[in-house]
Parts: C-alpha cells; structure tokens; sequence
C-alpha cells in the first residue's frame, strides 16, 4: 500500500512538473490571457509542498498508514 501511495503522489508531481507538465498546460490554456512563466510561477509552492510530502513518505513510511489505523 505504501508503495501505491508513492507512485500515485511521483505521477502528481510529474503532471505539474516541468518539462512535460500536463496539468499546467491545461490550465494555461483555460487562462489564455496569463502567461506561461505565470502559471509555472504559482506551480511552485505546490511543487514544494509536494517535495516535502514525497520525503515524509520515503523517510517515514509507517504515516502512510497512520489514519487508518488512528480510526480503527
């Protein structure tokens, strides 16, 4: 389960993620009058958090399950 969790949290990084960067490209072409640099600008602290997140995931692999087992 928890190698789940760290695939599915890799591949949301790799959608906003430059060069390829899927979901941006979306969401620049809803906002036609913004910026490429823009969008990839207001990525940034999602790219971080998400760093962050990927860390606790590989230094910490047990917080991937702690809810479940907090709620049983």
């Amino acid at each position: 389960l928890w190698f789940g969790i760290l695939i599915l949290t890799v591949c949301e990084i790799g959608m906003i993620f430059p060069p390829v960067g899927l979901n941006v490209y979306i969401m620049n072409g809803l906002a036609k009058d913004v910026p490429m640099a823009e969008t990839y600008k207001g990525v940034v602290p999602f790219l971080i958090t998400d760093g962050i997140r990927l860390a606790l995931l590989i230094a910490f692999p047990a917080i991937s399950l702690w809810l479940v087992h907090a709620l049983t």
